[in-house]
């Protein structure tokens, strides 16, 4: 999993942008919470959010642990990127983002679906 094809699946979430935070961190967000964190080489440490299970089960992984600060949160750390299979990535991604967005507040999560909803109908009339 190289950067190039992570900011590829992170931002095709709807909602979804990218930052950068502590001088070198590149950041995956919805509505200002990140949802997964990384350097920015293609070898680079990364995190993202886990559910309670996937959290368990990743960990039990040869490359992944618990995040450093965040493992509290139900954050993983993946130390080589080939630890997780191109498939896997877009689902754990995927996972991170709604974990995230479900924790918004109700009227953000309803702005992002009707901004898609938008979208989509500009694209289907266009």
């Amino acid at each position: 999993m190289d950067t190039e094809k992570l900011r590829s699946i992170c931002l095709s979430f709807p909602g979804a942008h990218e930052g950068i935070k502590w001088e070198d961190h590149l950041c995956f967000m919805v509505a200002e919470k990140m949802f997964c964190v990384s350097g920015m080489e293609d070898d680079s440490f990364l995190t993202f959010k886990a559910s309670d299970e996937d959290f368990e089960l990743l960990c039990e992984r040869q490359h992944i642990i618990p995040a450093p600060y965040m493992a509290r949160n139900k954050w993983v750390g993946v130390e080589k990127r080939s630890a997780l299979k191109p498939k896997e990535w877009e689902h754990y991604l995927h996972q991170a983002y709604e974990l995230i967005k479900a924790k918004l507040p109700k009227k953000t999560q309803k702005e992002i679906d009707e901004n898609t909803q938008a979208k989509k109908l500009k694209k289907t009339k266009g």
